[in-house]
């Protein structure tokens, strides 16, 4: 009964977030377009679909996904389980002794990634304009690598309670750089890839993970420390893509070379 109580409100509470966008488009096909919406009957029950859809979604996101993500973190940081079994107590411990959060974190990242589907619609309309050029598997790998690069990173940092920014200042140097050198067909895309990891199934988790990480490290804050995760998941995707496509060019250029030699 509670959970059908709490669907409920969440599917108000839902509706009236999806009005503005309702009346955007509607009023912009009407007053703008001034033509009729086709298909109105499939609009109307996509919109549905959406709303009950979205209802679901953040209501297993309260009871799964965020207590998952911090109780991971928690177990993870035991003191107990991280000096295995050892009296040792939690202010003694080092950055290195947190080797499982770091493992647990890439794992983490890089499968949610993987199973993004906004990252898997962005991989299959890129591969289809590019002719077969960019691999859609190609491109899922080299941004999962990138995010779980980036979450683990971002864990090391609020295990050390090192400034978030100075991670930050220097990722974006690296992309500026690796712009100038990666191919042209590929800058855009992984400009684009960052944002596409920020989604339904990477952000809940990883935003749980560090929240939940932050509140038992000692000496961290959790909205100080908790957050910023989501920063490193957008911006090492960037760097791994044109990675990938640097990479790709130069085999392809040896290759080349070396069937030009025979």
């Amino acid at each position: 009964m509670n959970l059908i109580i709490q669907f409920g409100e969440t599917f108000f509470a839902t509706i009236l977030d999806v009005i503005p966008i309702v009346l955007i488009i509607f009023g912009f096909q009407w007053f703008v377009i001034r033509r009729p919406m086709p298909n109105m009957t499939k609009v109307i029950t996509g919109f549905v679909l959406v709303l009950v859809g979205l209802s679901c979604f953040l209501i297993g996101l309260e009871k799964a996904l965020f207590p998952l993500g911090k109780l991971m973190a928690q177990q993870l940081t035991d003191p107990s389980f991280i000096a295995e079994g050892l009296s040792a107590t939690t202010q003694a411990l080092q950055w290195h002794d947190y080797k499982w959060v770091y493992l647990f974190a890439f794992m983490i990242g890089f499968s949610t990634t993987i199973a993004e589907p906004s990252l898997i619609a962005v991989a299959m309309k890129a591969s289809k304009v590019s002719g077969g050029a960019i691999s859609i598997w190609g491109l899922r790998i080299a941004v999962g690598f990138g995010v779980a690069i980036g979450i683990s990173l971002g864990t090391f940092r609020i295990v050390t309670g090192t400034p978030l920014e100075y991670y930050i200042m220097v990722g974006y140097i690296i992309v500026v750089i690796q712009t100038f050198f990666a191919p042209r067909l590929i800058i855009a895309l992984a400009y684009d890839s960052g944002g596409v990891t920020t989604s339904t199934v990477t952000v809940p988790l990883v935003a749980a993970l560090g929240l939940g990480l932050a509140s038992t490290v000692p000496g961290r804050s959790a909205v100080l420390d908790g957050f910023g995760l989501i920063a490193f998941a957008s911006l090492f995707p960037m760097i791994t893509v044109m990675a990938y496509a640097q990479i790709s060019e130069r085999r392809s250029k040896v290759k080349h070379n070396r069937s030009k030699g025979d």
